[in-house]
């Protein structure tokens, strides 16, 4: 008799539940929880001992380790294509040619088939970011300054974003990240001179705004003299830039370049973040400098991968080499490593990031 009126009470709340609209959680067999894996990407040129880039190169040629722990690459591009994940470039690699078709060769026009987008396209282009000298130091030479810049403007590859940045003794965001080059020749053209240097400072704030988007992206810096007026020691925006993933170019006037505090330290923090510095002494000099980092974004391979199972919470070291014969004949320049950077759980998708969802 118990069991039978406990039956009935249970059917009766059961049956007010369902009339009252209130719905009861559902049960899972297995729970699941969200965990955050950061992608690290690398931008990796390869020269040869006469500085030639080296082309053609695929994933399997690259060995990377973390630590010590060897990883998996799970995206690869070559210079301005779009990455494609590793797994769909080795089904199309192994893919039968029908007849008539012309196979692709590594390092040839053809190549670029295999990395045409589609599903598997994750980026395609970079996001470059400009940031432009306009101190006091800048009244000798500017109009030749704007005219190199604007000349790199124009010339860079169609799928590239850019944003335009001045600073002095405060950052202007002259042109926000945009695929428009009026927009960002306009920011250009209206920029003037005047006021101290706060060059990390400003370059500090630069690489946090790049760190937020996603892809590719490289901040090139034009500076006409030594820092001034920051508060920031240019060691802290080295190491935000190595960790986020961002080269940074410095091109550096002839003042600065008699400057040896600056020399050393523009030419640390390019050398850190996998970037390169230049020393421009004439305007040509500048030209040539802007035209050789366009000739280096379109030779870049870009590496990602997952990082394995790792306790260090600090600096984690990055090593990349080619594999079999190829150590010995040609060099590498990537930034060497990065420190983990907190996750942010209240963005809604979190750069370089994707969500996965694990079993507890």
């Amino acid at each position: 008799m118990m069991d039978w009126r406990r039956f009935l009470l249970f059917s009766l709340f059961l049956g007010f539940l369902l009339n009252s609209g209130i719905s009861m959680p559902a049960q899972e067999d297995e729970p699941h929880i969200h965990v955050i894996v950061n992608m690290v990407q690398l931008n990796v040129a390869v020269t040869d001992t006469k500085g030639n880039y080296i082309t053609g190169l695929r994933p399997e040629d690259f060995a990377v380790s973390e630590d010590g722990i060897k990883e998996k690459i799970a995206t690869f591009a070559e210079g301005n294509e779009p990455a494609r994940r590793t797994g769909d470039l080795a089904s199309e690699q192994s893919r039968p040619t029908a007849p008539g078709d012309q196979p692709s060769l590594p390092g040839k026009q053809g190549a670029q088939n295999d990395l045409s987008p589609d599903l598997g396209t994750l980026v395609a282009g970079a996001n470059v970011f400009i940031l432009f000298d306009t101190s006091n130091y800048m009244y000798r030479g500017f109009v030749f300054a704007q005219d190199a810049i604007a000349e790199f403007i124009r010339s860079l590859d169609t799928a590239d974003k850019i944003a335009f940045y001045s600073y002095s003794r405060d950052l202007l965001r002259a042109a926000s990240l945009t695929p428009d080059r009026s927009e960002v020749l306009r920011g250009v053209r209206t920029t003037v001179a005047g006021d101290d240097a706060a060059l990390y400072n400003c370059l500090l704030l630069t690489v946090k705004d790049a760190a937020r988007f996603t892809g590719r992206k490289v901040v090139v810096v034009f500076s006409n003299g030594p820092d001034n007026a920051s508060m920031v020691p240019p060691e802290d925006v080295a190491e935000l830039a190595q960790s986020t993933g961002i080269p940074i170019y410095m091109i550096s006037t002839r003042t600065a370049q008699l400057d040896p505090i600056s020399t050393a330290v523009f030419g640390r923090m390019a050398a850190a973040t996998g970037g390169k510095a230049y020393f421009a002494k004439t305007w040509k000099d500048e030209r040539d400098a802007f035209a050789s980092i366009k000739n280096d974004l379109a030779h870049l391979y870009s590496l990602a991968y997952y990082p394995q199972a790792n306790p260090n919470r600090g600096w984690r070291a990055i090593n990349v080499k080619l594999t079999g014969e190829r150590v010995k004949k040609y060099n590498i320049r990537t930034r060497n490593g990065y420190r983990p950077q907190p996750t942010r759980f209240s963005e809604p998708s979190p750069p370089a990031s994707v969500s996965q969802t694990m079993p507890q």
